[in-house]
């Protein structure tokens, strides 16, 4: 499978080689005297992680299905988004996500570009 997600036009979209992932672990944390502390990490799946993701300088039309593909999921229902393994396998793997995010950018002529902030979710 490659990397990217499908759109409403069952084409497959690929980002920008940019894109960036941010992982935020979610913990209780105690504060006792002289700056002591216990932690605990919160619930089954204690990472946060967000996706930056960029489809940049792309025809009107392409721009115009992703955009129509995130109105239609309206940032509560989760598709299927596959990014690459991080375990150096060369592999990739498949999450779960929604799109919190969006916008576009009118680069010139026909030519746009949609940025976009995914969540992953854990659920089926």
């Amino acid at each position: 499978m490659a990397l990217g997600f499908t759109d409403l036009t069952a084409t497959r979209r690929i980002p920008d080689k940019t894109m960036n992932r941010k992982t935020s672990p979610k913990r209780y944390i105690a504060n006792f005297g002289d700056g002591y502390q216990q932690r605990i990490a919160q619930g089954l799946n204690p990472l946060d992680e967000t996706y930056s993701v960029a489809f940049k300088t792309r025809p009107k039309a392409e721009i115009d299905d992703i955009v129509a593909f995130f109105d239609d999921k309206k940032g509560v229902t989760n598709f299927s988004f596959t990014i690459p393994d991080t375990n150096g396998s060369g592999n990739e793997t498949t999450i779960k996500v929604i799109c919190e995010d969006y916008s576009i950018s009118y680069d010139y002529d026909d030519y746009y570009s949609c940025t976009a902030q995914f969540k992953r979710v854990y659920e089926p």
